[in-house]
């Protein structure tokens, strides 16, 4: 029986070995992850397997600023929004930063972390978050889009990063009422 746990990272919580195959995202896990969790920007998970790490995720808060998108999009973005007229932003929790370890890559880690996160912030939505936030990497739209996000705008089409959004509220109602309470 594998011991599995999901480990929040403080700024002095040893970071395990680790290796996603990306130098940028290798650094934030073992560095700037610290200074992120000691200025209260983001928190960063570690998804742990028999003690080895196989992914960490770093989640903040963000918004969708009505001002960000045109009319058309934001009508359709916030569809059934009670008084929506009177926000000039909605809630959201922003993925910072997203990684699974090279060896566990394409065996279904990522996929089972993000479905992880989209049920944490609707069963522990403690202040209000309606969408989940991300900037992607052109090598990693693929993997967002079969997961459900969808562009934010088009103003960054062609771009080495990509906004994207994923709407939580027709999720809400598929997660069963045992597991919220």
């Amino acid at each position: 029986m594998s011991s599995v746990q999901l480990v929040r990272l403080e700024e002095s919580s040893e970071r395990k070995s680790f290796d996603c195959g990306d130098s940028d995202l290798n650094e934030f896990f073992f560095e700037d992850s610290k200074g992120h969790s000691a200025q209260l920007l983001a928190v960063t998970y570690a998804y742990e397997v028999d003690g080895e790490t196989v992914a960490f995720f770093s989640v903040l808060n963000d918004s969708i600023r009505k001002q960000e998108l045109t009319r058309a999009d934001y009508k359709k973005l916030t569809e059934g929004i009670p008084h929506k007229k009177n926000y000039s932003s909605h809630p959201a929790v922003k993925i910072g930063r997203f990684a699974v370890a090279e060896k566990f890559q394409g065996q279904g880690h990522g996929k089972d972390r993000i479905n992880f996160i989209k049920a944490f912030f609707i069963i522990k939505n403690k202040t209000g978050c309606r969408f989940i936030t991300l900037d992607a990497y052109e090598g990693a739209v693929g993997f967002y889009n079969k997961n459900g996000f969808k562009y934010l705008t088009i103003d960054d089409e062609g771009k080495t990063r990509r906004q994207m959004y994923l709407d939580l509220k027709p999720l809400a109602s598929v997660i069963p009422r045992s597991i919220k309470e």
